[in-house]
């Protein structure tokens, strides 16, 4: 007798085991669809909102900046600090304003204020274009004649070449010891790229009025370069060069006269071999007098104080009014149709055939 499974009943069962849960794939695929759909509509928000920024405020009146208060003080002094950071140049930032004009600005408030006794030029640059360095100069140099107020300059990291220009004004001059400095000089570049032209078989058709018009023309054979051109080049970049030591000349001397007594560094006598395009050190600077102190940024605070006649001070700065690019800070102004992504970063253009004060290895 063979033993049979009984029958089982059709609306019976086996009692199986639960199916083991599904992996979480198809979850994840939605999840994943659900996020690129909002990415995409905030980003497609952000580019209306950056049109429509652009639309409301292209050509708007700029309103001036407001005062804010970076170290409290009991007293009713002031001193402002006025930062001037990366490639000095003369464009225009996403508010509107260029690097010159708010620095004018800024010293227009210090000096509209009688509680305003000094300025911090906080400088932290390599240099920059020699036209808006030079305007820079000019401003500090007679903010500080119609004032009276000292300028004292707190060198960071590097105040090189056109951020040592713009130094040289000041009542005062600070760097620590590690700051770098120097690279005075001057210097224009072009790039020839005739060779590669001839690679792909295109050839300049140039008309001009005179021999020397195109003189920094990239596609040149280099016969057709007339050494007639170049020295009209080195000429102007040595003429360009004159003024800078110039401007170092006086402005050290005036520095040393005015403030002997508080220790002010004097030029040393060979101190021209130096203007050679060559980084120093801020303690190497110190050594030949080009700058009067080594320390730190409470250094320049408490070195302007002395040099205001004051015993304590608020240390305020200056800073655009708030605006709807404040609440997108990925958006740049947007004008002629033109969305300007900021990725928290300034890239001015440098430009061949212009001068720079600049030293040119630490921007690259």
């Amino acid at each position: 007798m063979t033993n049979e499974p009984p029958l089982l009943n059709q609306n019976e069962r086996p009692n199986r085991p639960p199916n083991p849960p599904r992996s979480g794939g198809r979850g994840w695929m939605i999840l994943s669809i659900v996020l690129a759909v909002l990415l995409v509509l905030m980003l497609g928000g952000q580019v209306l909102a950056g049109l429509v920024i652009g639309t409301l405020y292209q050509g708007a009146p700029k309103e001036r900046m407001k005062e804010v208060v970076v170290e409290e003080s009991q007293s009713a002094h002031k001193l402002a600090m006025i930062e001037i950071s990366g490639i000095i140049f003369s464009g225009r930032n996403r508010e509107g304003r260029s690097m010159v004009g708010s620095i004018e600005e800024q010293l227009d408030l210090a000096a509209s204020d009688p509680n305003v006794r000094g300025v911090i030029l906080r400088v932290n640059s390599p240099g920059g274009e020699v036209m808006a360095s030079d305007r820079i100069y000019h401003l500090i140099d007679d903010f500080q004649k119609e004032t009276g107020k000292p300028v004292v300059a707190a060198m960071e990291s590097v105040a090189a070449s056109g951020g040592y220009y713009i130094s040289v004004p000041c009542d005062w001059i600070v760097a620590n010891p590690l700051t770098i400095t120097g690279s005075i000089g001057v210097i224009m570049n072009t790039y020839n790229y005739r060779e590669l032209m001839n690679k792909v078989g295109i050839k300049p058709m140039v008309f001009k009025s005179g021999k020397f018009k195109d003189m920094l023309r990239g596609s040149k054979k280099e016969s057709e370069i007339l050494p007639e051109s170049k020295e009209m080049i080195q000429d102007l970049v040595e003429q360009t060069f004159q003024r800078f030591k110039e401007v170092i000349a006086e402005g050290r001397q005036t520095t040393w006269k005015e403030h002997e007594n508080d220790g002010a560094r004097q030029l040393v006598e060979d101190w021209e071999q130096y203007a050679d395009g060559r980084i120093l050190s801020g303690e190497l600077a110190y050594k030949h007098g080009f700058v009067d102190e080594l320390g730190h940024f409470d250094t320049s605070v408490e070195r302007a104080k002395k040099l205001a006649g004051i015993a304590d001070a608020k240390v305020v700065r200056y800073r655009p009014p708030w605006s709807l690019s404040d609440v997108l800070p990925i958006l740049g102004n947007s004008s002629a149709g033109t969305v300007k992504v900021d990725l928290g970063v300034d890239f001015p253009q440098l430009r061949g055939g212009r001068l720079y004060f600049l030293a040119e290895p630490l921007f690259q």
